[in-house]
């Protein structure tokens, strides 16, 4: 990699047209992705009992990207071969931490998980600040504390560190450049193209893991119409306006607004799977909300935020 242009101001590229407006738009895609994957939580916890975890993430990458192919056939072919190569890279850096994360899973609690997950929320402004030699404010990094704090309270009843939560937390690692890599790589013009071979690539290196024991497929109908609703709503449509989103946000403000997710699943659990709620509740998804919020406050008070740091390969 060659080295970028400095600043992670917030993004308003002059040569994507964004505005206040726009970022206010990316913001709420963003929340709208959040709540979707907030939503599959016990849908992929009932899933997971009768089809094994890469054969279903293969499976549903692999519908995801026939759908997203249906709609734009040609968007892949129309990308310059600099995008095709970073949608390659990002597809591999996603791929990989869907797996070990997965994998993570089997050795730990879901919520500690959750926790060592969201801690691309802290990761992403240091590697911002390391790969795109950016400058964070200190506002940013009080959200970031903020919003890390909130998900420990929101997850957490206490964690050991072992095997599960290593290679959980390789996981965030990657995750994490994943959103660097996004906020500085994608464009609003290629959003499509780029989000069909991510997700190709991500089906691909699932498929290929689960190959060696064969791939199983569900066998119920509302397995099918859980799997297709993750496949299109949330992989192929939810991946779609996170890389929209970041050709208009810079990677921490993405960051921080993604840590919605576990406030999300913990309303969702509330709401539809009869769980009490909870003072913990209540106090971890205020601080997550609180750090959101903060973390939008310098983009109000500037139309134009700067420039997306791009990063040449």
């Amino acid at each position: 990699m060659s080295e970028p242009t400095p600043a992670e101001t917030p993004a308003a590229n002059p040569g994507t047209g964004s505005s206040t407006r726009m970022q206010v738009l990316a913001m709420l895609a963003l929340l709208a992705l959040t709540a979707a994957w907030g939503s599959t939580f016990f849908l992929i916890k009932d899933l997971l009992e009768r089809v094994p975890t890469v054969d279903f993430l293969g499976v549903r990458f692999a519908i995801a990207a026939v759908a997203l192919f249906l709609v734009a056939p040609r968007a892949v072919a129309r990308l310059p071969r600099h995008a095709n190569q970073h949608a390659l890279l990002l597809g591999v850096l996603y791929g990989l931490a869907q797996i070990l994360q997965t994998a993570g899973l089997a050795h730990t609690h879901a919520s500690v998980s959750g926790f060592v997950t969201g801690m691309y929320v802290v990761l992403t402004p240091l590697l911002a600040s390391v790969i795109l030699r950016t400058r964070i404010p200190a506002l940013t990094w009080a959200a970031v504390v903020l919003a890390t704090v909130g998900l420990g309270v929101l997850t957490l009843s206490g964690v050991s560190v072992g095997y599960g939560e290593a290679i959980t937390f390789v996981a965030a690692v990657l995750y994490a450049l994943h959103i660097v890599a996004l906020g500085a790589w994608s464009t609003a013009a290629d959003a499509v193209g780029m989000t069909i071979l991510q997700i190709v690539v991500i089906a691909a290196i699932c498929l290929v893991s689960a190959a060696p024991g064969g791939i199983v497929l569900p066998d119920r109908t509302s397995d099918w119409l859980s799997l297709v609703y993750m496949a299109v709503v949330v992989g192929a449509l939810g991946l779609l306006a996170q890389t929209w989103a970041q050709a208009h946000l810079p990677p921490t403000r993405s960051a921080i607004i993604m840590s919605m997710e576990p406030v999300f699943a913990s309303l969702f659990a509330v709401w539809l799977g009869g769980e009490h709620l909870t003072s913990r509740l209540l106090i971890g998804g205020a601080m997550v909300v609180v750090a959101m919020v903060v973390v939008e406050l310098p983009s109000r008070r500037r139309h134009v935020e700067g420039e997306v740091p791009h990063i040449a390969v």
